[in-house]
């Protein structure tokens, strides 16, 4: 079973064995150009991770032929970094591991770790022979939407996690600074506590202890007793982080990434929305 979760050492002792495939996924497109891991590859999360006709996750044989312009098979390990702690490259993990592909692990502490170690960067591009890929399998219960949310507002053994920032929350603001997609209305998903995704980090990118993980997300209630846990943000890239965490690292079994989240729910008339904090 491949891990999850590798270190930076682990990355570079890795860099050029067979059956690998690093690719990095930024916030920041540029990032790539201005130095990348030798021999990795950028995806872009607006152009190539995302339909560019209907607002929704890439199509089935979109992801196919993304990967297989990459060299990717379905057994090839893809190893995913980026930078603003993996903030999109952990939507690629989720994209990836929904549509079925099982050898994916991110890079603890991404991009910006890898820097801050001083580890090899090349400015040169990568190309690999295009390879056959085929999906064969979906997993449709990584993924929430609002009307499976709808149907469990209120009910105790329910959890869901706001995962922006405590002024999105709350609604003093719709989205943060600069950011294009936005919502009609500010606020929160009733019955949804607060942890911001940054929280699970530490100051160099990687992620804090399982301890303080669970200190962070259990003081606020997730999971207890809960047969169930979403999380959502403004647009689904934070809180696939969030969902990785949850899943991956303390080992939640039934929890959801709702990528639709608040650009979504914030516009849909006649949604239940919160202001404020909740009680």
């Amino acid at each position: 079973m491949t891990d999850a979760l590798v270190s930076t050492q682990w990355a570079a002792d890795h860099i050029g064995k067979d059956g690998l495939r690093f690719v990095e996924v930024d916030v920041d497109t540029t990032q790539f150009e201005q130095g990348h891991i030798p021999g990795a590859l950028a995806f872009n999360w607006q152009t190539q991770l995302q339909d560019q006709v209907a607002r929704d996750i890439i199509s089935q044989s979109d992801l196919e032929a993304l990967l297989g312009s990459a060299g990717i098979t379905p057994s090839t390990h893809i190893l995913l970094y980026g930078d603003n702690n993996n903030w999109f490259a952990a939507y690629a993990f989720w994209l990836l591991k929904y549509y079925g592909h099982e050898a994916v692990s991110l890079i603890d502490g991404g991009r910006k770790k890898w820097l801050l170690e001083g580890r090899a960067v090349t400015t040169e591009a990568a190309s690999y022979a295009t390879a056959a890929y085929s999906v064969t399998q979906i997993h449709p219960e990584f993924r929430s939407d609002r009307d499976a949310i709808k149907a469990r507002l209120g009910q105790k053994n329910f959890g869901l996690v706001d995962v922006r920032s405590p002024a999105e929350y709350v609604g003093d603001v719709i989205a943060p600074p600069g950011m294009s997609e936005t919502a009609q209305r500010p606020g929160h998903i009733p019955g949804a506590v607060n942890v911001p995704w940054a929280q699970a980090v530490q100051d160099d990118g990687s992620f804090k202890s399982v301890d303080d993980l669970k200190a962070l997300y259990g003081g606020k209630g997730v999971g207890a007793g809960q047969d169930e846990v979403v999380a959502y943000c403004r647009i689904g890239e934070r809180s696939s982080h969030t969902w990785f965490v949850l899943k991956y690292l303390l080992g939640y079994q039934n929890v959801k990434n709702y990528d639709g989240s608040w650009t979504e729910w914030g516009n849909l008339i006649g949604n239940p929305i919160k202001k404020g904090a909740e009680a």
